[in-house]
């Protein structure tokens, strides 16, 4: 049996940690980013704002740690980890639209690759509690 508990418990309290703060500097990052020049690169800035919408449920749905929000933090880091793979190809193939670095933007470069590392560290310890 499943103990959705589990997530929160041990190297999980870290996982939510570094997810916690990730929400929180995705989403100061993005309002910045759309407050002061979202004409520049709305592309950018919007799939700025798409990943901290992503970082806070993680956050949010590893904390909670329920059956249903388990199921929540799945599906929320498996987009996560297909957004920081197709934004960072994208951000090397149309790099006009990324003047500036996002999140998730050369695969997390400018926030030294976590955010392509974290989605996987997050899948694996979702797989090893359930």
């Amino acid at each position: 049996m499943t103990d959705p508990a589990a997530t929160k418990h041990g190297p999980g309290r870290i996982l939510i940690a570094v997810y916690g703060v990730f929400a929180l500097a995705a989403t100061a990052r993005a309002g910045v980013q759309i407050a002061t020049k979202f004409s520049a690169a709305p592309i950018a800035y919007l799939l700025s704002a798409v990943a901290a919408i992503i970082y806070c449920a993680a956050t949010f749905a590893l904390a909670k740690a329920t059956a249903v929000s388990r199921k929540v933090a799945t599906t929320a880091i498996a987009i996560e980890l297909v957004g920081v793979i197709g934004v960072g190809i994208f951000s090397y193939a149309a790099a006009d639209d990324f003047p500036d670095a996002t999140v998730w933007s050369h695969f997390g470069q400018g926030y030294g690759f976590v955010p392509l590392v974290l989605p996987v560290l997050g899948l694996l310890w979702l797989r090893r509690t359930r």
